[in-house]
This record gives C-alpha cells, structure tokens and sequence, in this order.
C-alpha cells in the first residue's frame, strides 16, 4: 500500500534502432533526402558523414508578455511529409558515425549476455495452493509464466510470450491478475509500445484464451469475488487512465458499464484488491491530491463508497484487516505520513478533521522518517520507511496472535543498499519475501521469518563471466551545493583506486517526482566498471530518497535545485580527484534527460559526454499544450506556465528554450516513435536546434527507434544492445580524454 499508488512516475529507458542493416537504412535515407532538400545530406564528395539539416519553419507563442519562437513545430507532427525522413536521415547519419563502433558494440553486448543466467528460474511465490513463477530460456527474448502444485509437480504455461510475441517487433505484457479461485487468468499486451494494452482472459483449466478482448486498457485490472467479474481502467485521448469499468466475462465489452469516471485531468484513475480480498479500492490520484471509494469484492455491482472527499494536497491510501481500513496519509501536515485506522463501518467519513472521530493513530508523523507504505498481513504489518537515504522495513505486530513479539526493523549487512518487496500475495502468511540488492551484491530474494527474526536466503542471481562483488568497493559520499546543503552519490568501482583525478566516470541522475533511485545491481555496468570506470549515482533534490521535503526541495519554483545539485556532484567528483571534467560523462533519461538538458545548458565545460534518454526538454511547447500526455497532471511537480511566476521560472531552465551558443560535449540523444510519455519530437527538436548553436567538434547524435516507445525494445537480449551501444559511445568518446587510446579506434585502427 504506498501513499499515492496513481501518480504516474515516468521511468528511464534505452532505445535501439531496430532491425533494418546498417547499408540498407543509410541507403534508404540518402534516397529520401535526395527527394526531401528540406532534411538536408548525409554526406559530401570527401566521405565525411555530414549532419541533417532540418527545414526551419518558426512557430510564436506569445504569453506573459513574453514571444517564443520555435523553428521546428513541424517535428510534432509525424504525417508531415518532412518528419520521418528526418528521423530516419538521423538515424543513418547516427550509424554512420558510429560504424567504427560494432566491433566494440558486439565484444560489449557478449559480454553483457555472458553474464547472465539466460536459462533460468524466478522464486515460486505460493498463492492458493500453487507456486507461481516466471523462468527464461536461453536465447529467447521473453519470459514464460508458469506454475506448479509442488516442487516436483508437472508445470502447467499460463503466457509464453516468447509464442505471443511472434511476428511482432515489439510485444510488453501489462497486467497478470489470476483469479481468486485460480482458475482463470487476466493478461494484456502492448505491441507497438504506446501503452495502449489489449485485455484479454486465459482458462487454466482448459488452456483457451476466452473470447473476451478490452482494447485501449491501461495498467490496472481486479478481480471480485465471483471470479466472473473484472474492473479495468481505459485512458483518453491524452493517454490519461480516467474511468473503471464492469466486465462480466463472456459479455460484449461495448456493453461494459462505467463505474467510475474522472473528468479532473490532474488526476489519473486506477483499481486494486485488499490483500485480505474483502474490498476493491478505486483511486483518483494527482502528484498531490487522492480520493479513494471502495466496494465489497463479493458484491462487484454495488455501489461505490468514498473513503475521504479528495481535500487539495491531501494524499491517502487504504488498505483492509480485521474489520478496518488503515490509512496512510499526510493529512494534517504530516509531511512524511503517518497511519491511521478506523473500523469500515465509520466510513464513508466527511473529513479527518472530525471532532471525536473514530481515527486511532497507528504510526504518528516523525520527524526523521518517512512512512512510503504498509503491507498488512493476517497477524503483522510491515512497514516500508526511508530514513536517512535508505529504505528501512520495520515488523509490528498485528492481533494476540502475532509471530511478531515485538516491533522490530529488519537488519542489512551494507551500507548503502536497495530493499523492495517481493511478491506476498497471501494475507495468511508467516513470512515477507523481500528483494535485496546493492551495488555490488545481485538481486537477492529472501524470506524475511518476523518470528524468528530470521532472513532466510531462496535465491541470489548468478553473475557468470567470473564477478567477485570482492573485486569491487560501494561507497555512499556527500557533495556540498552552492546552499550547504549535503547531496548524497554512491559510487561503486574497483578496489583500490588512486584519487589521482585519472578515473572515467559515469554520472547517472534522475531528480524528479520524489522517486528514489536506491542503489540498485547491474551486471552490465561492470563493462565499464572493469574497464576502470567509476560508475556515480547522484541524488539530487526533487528526488525522493531523504523523504518528501527532499521532493519538495526539487519541484514547482524550487526545480533548479536539482540542476545545480547534479552540477555540485560533479565539481565534487572533481575537485575531490576521482576524476577530471575530460574524463567526466552523464546520463539520465525521461526527466533523467531533463536533467541532462539543462546541467549542459549550465556548464558545459564540465562534461565530456552526455547521454539523454528519451528526454523531457521541450519544457515550455509541452506544457502549454494540454492534449499531451500527463501535462495537466503535471502542473504539480513543474508548474502551470499558464500562471505567470511558473512560466518564467520553468523557461528559466527549459533544455530546449535555454540552447545558446557554446562548446557543447559529446551528446547521444535517444527517442521512441511511439513514446507517449516523452514524445520523440522533444529530442529530436533538440538536436536539431543545438545543431545550429554548437561551435564545438564533438558528435551530437540522435537515435530513434521507430517501432518502440517510452520503455525501448521489449526483448532482453535487444535491450542488452542498446546499452551496449550507448557504453561503447561513451567508452568511445571518453577515452579521447584519457592517455588511452580508445578500444573503438584501436580496432579501426584510427
């Protein structure tokens, strides 16, 4: 249960090209130029890969007393007859500049794929007298759900969606709800990756996929009790989930009826089941703001009963035990949450302001921690806080009966780490599983025993290729901002590195939305690692990793806070001989990008190479266009431009609004044709605009994928070649700073 579960948090992401050979595209992209002057050449007489030059065709705006040109409207559009080509003569100027990259590419990506497990098994996790897991097969892109009676028991394939995804390019699974008497099971997929998801239902029992299909759903599905009925949410025209609602299975789903609706386009709408399964919860959430009805799950055609009237910049979330419904809530400003409880016979409740309600306070505010969520079990409760940087889980007891004698934190051996839930679907349940990682130990799965206070170990992934997380030293430093304030980064690097100033390094930020990018594992960070990199994670303010007034700290009219935080790292990283700004890359996507936009705007003098994934740049056009995916939604965590003071802070930093004429570094931008979170124009805009103010000689490179989204390729192995690709850029470009010779030229012999 965390505090506001529908605030859609954009995620980073990695792109690749897709299948078309290098000689055809760029053969096909030289023809198109050729009939399209606008897009410019993609070579000249000596050989030298030259840039697209994109038509300029300014657009004003005029607001607040303030004229905007943009001279690349037309990019928005992809039916203009000159945005394709222009993706595409990007694409193969992209290719050509990086032809001397594929040896290095491909040693990378075998050597990313030699490190993992491809045949391999997730923990069955036990639900209903079943074990449920995932497993992979070597050399096949996708996973197969499955499940078993017993350990010894013949499996039965629930999704194989290797055989799914057959003749698609693209094929992401959305939901996987199996119903409460396991008979049947809720899926859906997204083959072009907009996010659009078709639903559709599989029988166990006979192995059938039913004739039910629900075009246009989004991400959040439950079942009630009958094991008949299902509640799903579908999104508008802006991609916003916005109304739940009824299916009866074997019905026409034209004939669905709507059980909830929310016309507020700050707000998206989702549904849920209470682990106890008593109770379906419809949420309406914003960046600041939740409302959530609830309904019996064995009566799915009642009616809906709100739990709390929203109340502006009050935030909630409900879960069920015992009779009672638990809250978790900022209400009455208690900035980092507190839980409270009251029986469900007290709801639906006018406000928590009640005189002599019926509120018992389970976990008061503090100062020094942030509740995040509580998962409530038959006879304990588990809490999830961040305190200090760090997720911390906590067992308290739940009824006389409770294994939990006393409440208690669950101790870790690192410092610092990543701890996530696992999957605990059984309210009865005498164990937590739980998901362990830190920068040098893998993705760990264990049991948490709250009785015995024991953590029993079920699986710890396998890094083949001969990786001793002994070979390597995580470290949590602390950069100090222009403010004093103290901006935590992690580090992870072999051992026994000299501060001598000699050491590449890749800063990775993201500083947005108040999520929190706890040190988390990745085997393919060690190609770099063990090439000598140093690999940074900064936190910067708008984050949320020190708790809520760390977000607070980082958003609306305070959102420069995580630029200069990001740049206070890296002068860190500098000045305290980690590394030089020659040697010095970054990275960051979606509002990672917007990061990047903006700290190469500040001071571009202080990196080599900037890799932006599916960036949020074009800050001003977007936001003031309210048809756009999640702008309106968005207003909270950046501002509405509409008002004034947010329009000209917010063009204050705008990557897009802010290109000026500098030396810029090395820059990879990527983008999905399909991304409905980022839209492809933004970086490509971008690219092409910094184009015409670039007085420097590094390569500025755009690469889309046109047949994917906001999450890049869906297949494991093609998702490994992206990152390959963007390490051997980075490697590529970094090394130029270095007394090195660079492995990409080595081989070319350049």
């Amino acid at each position: 249960m965390t505090h506001n579960p529908f605030h859609w948090r954009p995620e980073t992401a990695r792109f690749s090209l897709g299948p078309l050979p290098r000689v055809a595209l760029l053969a096909l992209t030289l023809a198109v130029a050729a009939v399209t002057p606008a897009v410019g050449d993609t070579g000249d007489p000596q050989g030298e890969p030259q840039p697209p030059v994109a038509e300029r065709d300014a657009a004003t705006t005029e607001l607040h007393g303030v004229t905007m040109v943009d001279p690349y409207p037309y990019l928005k559009d992809r039916e203009d007859p000159r945005t394709i080509p222009y993706l595409e003569a990007e694409n193969a100027y992209t290719e050509a500049m990086t032809e001397h990259l594929d040896g290095l590419e491909e040693e990378l990506f075998q050597e990313m794929k030699g490190r993992i497990q491809e045949t391999d098994l997730s923990v069955p996790v036990r639900h209903g007298g079943w074990l449920y897991y995932q497993r992979t097969e070597e050399g096949k892109q996708y996973p197969i759900y499955a499940r078993k009676r017993a350990e010894d028991a013949p499996e039965q394939v629930i999704l194989d969606v290797n055989e799914l995804a057959e003749g698609h390019d693209f094929f992401r699974v959305g939901v996987y709800k199996v119903s409460p008497d396991h008979k049947l099971a809720a899926w859906s997929f997204d083959t072009v990756g907009n996010e659009d998801y078709t639903l559709r239902v599989k029988d166990l029992e006979s192995g059938e996929m039913l004739p039910d299909a629900i075009p246009n759903t989004s991400r959040a599905v439950a079942w009630a009790s009958d094991n008949r009925t299902l509640f799903y949410n579908v999104r508008d025209a802006a991609k916003r989930p916005h109304k739940i609602f009824r299916h009866r299975l074997g019905s026409d789903p034209a004939d669905d009826v709507m059980v909830y609706h929310e016309p507020d386009e700050a707000f998206f709408a989702g549904v849920s089941r209470t682990r106890d399964g008593k109770y379906l919860m419809f949420g309406s959430g914003s960046a600041t703001t939740s409302e959530i009805s609830y309904l019996a799950a064995d009566r799915p055609e009642g009616d809906l009963q709100v739990i709390l009237p929203r109340q502006h910049e009050v935030e909630y979330n409900v879960d069920s035990h015992g009779g009672h419904f638990y809250l978790v809530t900022n209400h009455g400003g208690a900035t980092n949450f507190k839980v409270l409880r009251a029986p469900a016979a007290a709801y639906p409740a006018a406000s928590l302001d009640a005189e002599n309600g019926p509120w018992e306070v389970v976990i008061p505010h503090r100062d020094e921690a942030t509740v995040e969520s509580v998962d409530l079990f038959a006879d304990f409760m588990v809490v999830r806080e961040r305190e200090a940087g760090l997720r911390r889980l906590e067992m308290r007891p739940l009824g006389d009966t409770s294994p939990v004698a006393k409440a208690h934190r669950v101790e870790f051996p690192e410092y610092p780490y990543a701890v996530w839930p696992g999957g605990n679907p059984e309210f009865a349940s005498d164990r937590y599983r739980l998901t362990y990682m830190s920068l040098t130990t893998p993705k760990t799965v264990y049991d948490y025993h709250p009785a015995q206070r024991e953590l029993e170990l079920r699986k710890r992934d396998e890094v083949l290729g001969g990786f001793d997380p002994a070979d390597y030293e995580s470290v949590r430093l602390y950069a100090r901002a222009a403010d004093g304030v103290a901006v935590p980064v992690d580090l992870v690097y072999r051992e026994g590195i000299e501060l001598d100033g000699d050491n590449p390094t890749l800063l990775y930020g993201y500083g947005s939305y108040g999520a929190s990018l706890d040190p988390w594992f990745s085997s393919t960070r060690y190609s770099l690692i063990d090439r000598g990199f140093i690999y940074a994670i900064a936190h910067p303010r708008g984050g949320g990793e020190l708790g809520e007034a760390w977000h607070e700290a980082g958003r609306m009219l305070d959102k420069r806070n995580t630029f200069t935080d990001f740049v206070a790292v890296a002068e860190f990283l500098v000045e305290a001989g980690y590394t030089r700004p020659e040697l010095l890359a970054a990275q960051g996507g979606s509002a990672g990008g917007l990061l990047m936009g903006a700290v190469v705007n500040l001071r571009p003098d202080l990196f080599d190479t900037v890799v932006a994934n599916v960036p949020f740049v074009d800050v001003m056009n977007t936001m003031l266009d309210p048809s756009i995916p999640l702008t309106v939604i968005e207003y909270e965590e950046w501002g509405n431009p509409n008002e004034a003071e947010y329009f000209h802070y917010m063009r204050s930093y705008s990557p897009y609004d802010n290109v000026a004429e500098a030396e810029y570094p090395a820059m990879l931008l990527t983008a999905g044709l399909n991304d409905t979170r980022v839209g492809y124009w933004e970086p490509a805009k971008w690219a092409a605009k910094l184009r015409t103010m670039d007085h420097g000689d590094e390569p500025l490179l755009l690469k889309t994928n046109m047949g994917a989204g906001h999450g890049g390729a869906s297949g494991r192995y093609d998702a490994l070649r992206e990152t390959a690709f963007e390490y051997a850029f980075v490697l590529d470009q970094v090394a130029e700073g270095s007394d090195e010779e660079s492995p990409a030229a080595a081989e070319a012999g350049r």
